[in-house]
């Protein structure tokens, strides 16, 4: 055994707000996509050599002319489900954008990037499109619902019309997310089904042809955790890999609640992994474990996340994402040197076109910090869940203040003056005290630091509502900084996780 083989592996493998996973592997390398919904650069893309330690290389859509959010986009909108393939020596990446411009497709040479603007797909409907090719070159666009077209990949033009091949389990709802490959003798269809919620699950058929017919599996659903109290649940939008030494993989959302009851997810959906099983030609998943079994082959960490970001470089770092857009005029590096400066284009937090700069929270309990100068602005640390649930400490000339919004409610938690210059500003988020059935998932305590370097608090409030069950929506928390009127500037950014 490597001696790097005795360490725990730890689902999720790539924690925070990741849904919708799609993975391929080239060579030795993996690589996995995720949604981002209403947040640009969009499409945050990871590498492997391992199949647990991930490092995000890039975004695919990091660029205006392949990505237009308007303001107005609501919440958990815009980039849905992408599937990431790779065929005939390039990437092909395939996704849906809800805000306009339907299913299109990217390609690359490289996964970090760049990658093409969008080939517009106006024949192939619905959401959650996958590509597939046959042997004979044919490539296969299967989409929610469940149907198929063939397509032609460097036009976009789809041959004939859709068809439906298969509606999943009877009874259940929303078969979507389809994968289609071929293992062996047959092809297989991939799906996830009974919603994204406590009831999400994962089938699968089979056929002799990639358009079917397909059997499905008798014992389908391969996957799910619904009806159990397993500390992982809404197991479903899965994609299957296979390892260079045979053994197979599979990468799917999931959801950690806490608290009590309904029990309340805060990072949102996230990236787990699962070994897979073949018997008598069907896949075996069981189910999804906190601690995985410690693959065959040695780890390869990657390098570790910095806990501080002085913003000294040219360009934001990739998991730094903004709402709807980032431009220059309002987000840049480049102003003060090694200071980020954003400036409002609206008058509050609450405006979908607010300046907002943050990062995806990745663990149940974290710190973050940053050093800010509102001397000529309005500006802070928010947590963001989305425009109408978030919380932040807000400081301007001479004061800061605690705020909450939840749903139509806006309240001002507490204030406090403060001496002219640069102050710091930070968010503890804990585990919340036991309080029975009704303990909410977490609290996230806002303050100040003082002089001497001690955490001044002003107020804590009660993390349910900003979770998915409240809020509603499909993203997860992001702490960042933003910018509410004027100029503010933002001398470096600390996330320092508090546990897993």
């Amino acid at each position: 055994m490597p001696e790097n083989q005795g360490a725990a592996v730890r689902n999720p493998v790539i924690p925070g707000f990741h849904p919708d996973p799609s993975v391929c592997r080239v060579g030795d390398d993996y690589y996995v996509v995720c949604s981002s919904f209403e947040y640009f650069p969009g499409i945050p893309v990871f590498h492997s050599r391992d199949l647990v330690h991930w490092t995000q290389i890039g975004n695919a859509l990091d660029r205006p002319s392949q990505l237009r959010l308007p303001p107005e986009l609501p919440s958990s909108a815009g980039i849905y489900a992408p599937t990431l393939r790779h065929h005939d020596g390039r990437f092909w990446l395939i996704v849906t954008n809800v805000a306009g411009g339907g299913n299109m497709l990217f390609t690359a040479t490289d996964a970090a990037g760049p990658w093409s603007d969008p080939i517009p797909l106006p024949g192939v409907p619905g959401i959650d499109p996958d590509l597939a090719w046959d042997e004979d070159g044919t490539c296969w666009c299967t989409v929610a619902g469940v149907s198929q077209v063939r397509l032609d990949p460097s036009t976009g033009e789809t041959l004939g019309e859709p068809h439906k091949v298969w509606s999943g389990t009877p009874g259940a709802m929303a078969p979507e997310a389809p994968h289609l490959y071929r293992i062996g003798e047959y092809w297989y269809l991939l799906i996830a089904e009974g919603g994204t919620e406590r009831g999400h699950g994962v089938a699968i058929a089979r056929g002799s042809s990639p358009s079917g017919p397909f059997e499905p599996c008798p014992h389908n659903p391969v996957l799910t955790h619904r009806g159990t109290n397993r500390p992982i649940q809404n197991t479903g939008h899965a994609d299957l890999v296979q390892a260079p030494d045979g053994s197979w993989w599979m990468v799917l959302l999931a959801v950690r609640p806490r608290g009590g009851t309904p029990g309340w997810h805060v990072l949102g959906r996230e990236t787990f992994l699962a070994p897979v099983e073949w018997v008598d030609g069907w896949p075996v998943v069981g189910e999804v474990p906190s601690e995985l079994p410690t693959p065959a082959w040695p780890l390869a960490p990657g390098p570790a996340e910095p806990v501080r970001d002085d913003f000294d470089l040219s360009d934001l770092r990739p998991q730094w994402v903004s709402l709807r857009d980032r431009s220059p005029e309002h987000c840049t590096t480049k102003e003060r040197s090694g200071w980020l400066t954003l400036r409002a284009r609206g008058d509050s937090l609450d405006e979908p076109d607010a300046v907002f700069v943050g990062r995806r929270q990745q663990h149940l309990a974290c710190e973050a910090r940053t050093r800010i100068d509102a001397e000529q602005g309005r500006g802070g640390l928010a947590v963001h869940l989305d425009d109408r649930h978030h919380y932040e400490i807000e400081a301007s000339a001479g004061q800061v203040r605690v705020l909450a919004r939840v749903g139509p409610l806006r309240s001002v938690l507490a204030s406090r003056p403060t001496p002219a210059g640069p102050v710091v500003l930070g968010v503890r988020v804990s585990k919340a005290p036991d309080q029975g059935p009704r303990t909410g998932p977490d609290t996230l305590t806002f303050g100040v630091e003082e002089p001497d370097g001690t955490f001044a608090e002003l107020g804590t409030l009660d993390g349910r509502y900003l979770s998915t069950e409240v809020a509603g929506g499909f993203t997860g928390r992001v702490i960042g900084m933003y910018a509410a009127a004027g100029t503010v500037h933002f001398d470096w950014f600390d996330y320092t996780p508090q546990g897993s």
